[in-house]
C-alpha cells in the first residue's frame, strides 16, 4: 500500500508542493528516504521511528519502509517533513484510517511527539492559499504567523497523538481563530537616536530628511568622532512604519531565514542591519548550498548601514551593484536560480583618508597624496555612481556640544517625510514604484518637469561636472524629492542646485 501526504518545501522565498509517498513492503527491516533530502531531512527516519515506538507505543512490523519526496529533482531541506513522514507511515500500516487528501502538513517533531516552531511557514501558507488545499496543518507555535495569510483554514498541531485522534475523528482539533491580538505590531525604537539629540550637523540632517523622504542612498564622509554612526542610527526614527504589504514582505524573508521569533507574527518596523566590515561576501549578498537571504535582503524595505565602507572587501562592494540598481539579488546555482528582494536604503560612512584627519580643522593628516588617492580608489566609480547623496561631515567644536538647546525632534521631521511620501504614493498609484528613488526613465520624463532656469542649470552642470547618465537621472530624482518636501509640483533651479550639492563626490 502506498500512502500519499502533501507537504511543501521552500526555494528562495517561494514554496513548492512536495508529495510524501510512503511504501511499506515485507522483508528485511530497512528505512529509506529518497528524493534529494538534506542531512536534517534524512535524520527524520530516526526521529519518526523513535516517536512511533516510544511515544505512540506502536511496533513497526518487520519490512522495508521507503519514503519518496517528489518531485525528486529538487533538494528538500530541514526537519519540516517529520510530521508528513510520520503520518504517511501510520497511514500505510493502518493506524490512521481516514483519507489525507486536500490537506497539507508541515512540522518538526520532538521525541516527545510535540511539534516545534519551524521556519518558512509564511511562504508555505501563501502557497496553500493559491492551491486547492482545504486544510493547512501547522505547528501550534506557527499559527500566528500562518494566519497573516487570509482565506486559509489553519489546524494547529500541538502533538502527534492529538492529530491522530483528530484525523480518525475521535477528538477533533478546533480551527485556529484569527484575531487582532495575533499580530504583534511592535514599534520599539529604543536603540535608535532621536534627531533632537544631534548637535548642529544641520546639513547632514537635511540630507537624511531627503534620504528618508525619497528612499535615496547616502554616503557620509568625515573624520573619526564627527557623528557619522549617530546620524545613521537616527535615520530609522524618521522612517514611516511599513504598510501591511511591506511588513508581509519583510516577515516572509525573516521567516525563511529562521530569524522570526515564536512570539512575533508580523514585523511592523523597518529593519536596520549593521554588518561588520569583515563580513563574508555570501553573508552580505546571500547564498550557500541551499541559498538563503543575506544582509541586503534582511534589510529589505529598511536600512543597510555599512560603517567603515572602504574597509569592506572589493568583492562584497562590487556585488552591491545589481541590488542597488534593480532592488533584487539573483543567486544562481548549477540546477536552479533564486531571487531575493533587496530594496533597501544604503547608508554608508567612511573616513576621508587612512589616518582619518584629511580636511579636519583640529588634527593634521599624515597621509601622503599617493595614500589618499589609493584609499579613495577603494570605492569604485560604478558603486559611487549608485549612491544618490554624498556629503561631508565635520566635527563639532566643544561650544556647540555644550549648548542645551535641542533641535527638531524625529517626530517633527517624520511628519514632513510622511507628507512627501503620501505625494509619491498618489503619484505612483498605478505602478509598482513606491519612492522617487525607484523611478524608471519613463516615469522620470512623465513626473519631472523643470522650469527654464532649472533646465539650463542642470545642462551646465552636466558638462562642467562631467556627470554620467546615471548621475544625471539621480540628480533629477533627488530634485523631485526636494520639491515634494516643499509641496511643489514644478522643479526649480534651487531644487537642482541643492541636489547638485549632494553629488560633489562623483570625482572622489
Amino acid at each position: 500500500m502506498i500512502s500519499n501526504v502533501l507537504s511543501a518545501t521552500v526555494i528562495g522565498l517561494n514554496a513548492q508542493i512536495v508529495s510524501v509517498e510512503v511504501h511499506f513492503s515485507k522483508g528485511k527491516t530497512n528505512f529509506h528516504i529518497v528524493g534529494m533530502p538534506d542531512k536534517a531531512c534524512s535524520e527524520s527516519k530516526e526521529r519518526v521511528t523513535a516517536i512511533i515506538k516510544n511515544y505512540l507505543g506502536h511496533r513497526l512490523p518487520a519490512g522495508t519502509i521507503t519514503v519518496n519526496l517528489a518531485p525528486a529533482d529538487i533538494v528538500k531541506s530541514g526537519p519540516n517533513f517529520d510530521l508528513p513522514i510520520a503520518l504517511g507511515i501510520l497511514h500505510s500500516i493502518g493506524i490512521i484510517k481516514s483519507e489525507l487528501k486536500n490537506k497539507l502538513f508541515i512540522g518538526e517533531l520532538g521525541l516527545d511527539g510535540k511539534t516545534h516552531h519551524t521556519k518558512a511557514v509564511l511562504s508555505i501558507a501563501d502557497l496553500v492559499r493559491n492551491k486547492d488545499i482545504k486544510e493547512f496543518y501547522v505547528p501550534y507555535l506557527n499559527c500566528k504567523e500562518s494566519s497573516l495569510i487570509p482565506d486559509i483554514r489553519i489546524i494547529p498541531v500541538l502533538d502527534l497523538k492529538n492529530l491522530i485522534e483528530h484525523l480518525n475523528q475521535i477528538k477533533s482539533i478546533a480551527c485556529y481563530k484569527k484575531s487582532l491580538n495575533n499580530y504583534y505590531l511592535e514599534n520599539n525604537n529604543s536603540s535608535y537616536v532621536d534627531m533632537s539629540l544631534i548637535k548642529n550637523q544641520e546639513h547632514a540632517k537635511r540630507a537624511l530628511l531627503i534620504t528618508s523622504a525619497g528612499g535615496h542612498n547616502i554616503l557620509m564622509i568625515g573624520p573619526p568622532g564627527s557623528g557619522k554612526t549617530m546620524l545613521a542610527r537616527s535615520l530609522p526614527t524618521i522612517l514611516p512604519n511599513p504598510t501591511f504589504e511591506e511588513s508581509l514582505e519583510i516577515t516572509k524573508i525573516y521567516s525563511v531565514s529562521g530569524f522570526l521569533s515564536e512570539d512575533k507574527a508580523l514585523i511592523s518596523t523597518r529593519p536596520f542591519r549593521n554588518p561588520h566590515h569583515t563580513i563574508s561576501h555570501i553573508a552580505l549578498i546571500g547564498g550557500g548550498p541551499n541559498p538563503r537571504p543575506g544582509e541586503i535582503s534582511l534589510a529589505h524595505r529598511g536600512v543597510l548601514f555599512l560603517d567603515e565602507f572602504s574597509e569592506f572587501s572589493s568583492k562584497s562592494l562590487e556585488s552591491l551593484r545589481q541590488p542597488l540598481e534593480d532592488g533584487v539579488v539573483t543567486i544562481s546555482r548549477a540546477k536552479s536560480s533564486v531571487t531575493f528582494p533587496s530594496r533597501f536604503i544604503l547608508v554608508a560612512s567612511m573616513n576621508p583618508c587612512r589616518c582619518g584627519w584629511l580636511g579636519d580643522n583640529m588634527n593634521v593628516c599624515t597621509c601622503t597624496p599617493y595614500e589618499i588617492r589609493n584609499y579613495k580608489r577603494k570605492i569604485s566609480g560604478p558603486i559611487l555612481d549608485r549612491i544618490d547623496l554624498q556629503i561631508h561631515i565635520k566635527r563639532i567644536n566643544i561650544r556647540n556640544l555644550q549648548k542645551d538647546k535641542l533641535a527638531k525632534t524625529s517626530k517633527e521631521i517624520l511628519n514632513k517625510v510622511i507628507i512627501a511620501r503620501d505625494i509619491q504614493l498618489k503619484r505612483f498609484n498605478d505602478s509598482s514604484t513606491i519612492y522617487n528613488s525607484e523611478m524608471n526613465q519613463r516615469e522620470i520624463y512623465k513626473y519631472i518637469r523643470l522650469n527654464t532656469s532649472a533646465s539650463l542649470l542642470i545642462q551646465k552642470a552636466f558638462k562642467v561636472m562631467n556627470l554620467s547618465a546615471r548621475s544625471y537621472y539621480k540628480i533629477l530624482k533627488i530634485s523631485r524629492t526636494i520639491a515634494d518636501l516643499e509641496g511643489q509640483d514644478e522643479i526649480k533651479d534651487e531644487h537642482i542646485a541643492e541636489a547638485l550639492s549632494y553629488r560633489l563626490e562623483d570625482n572622489l
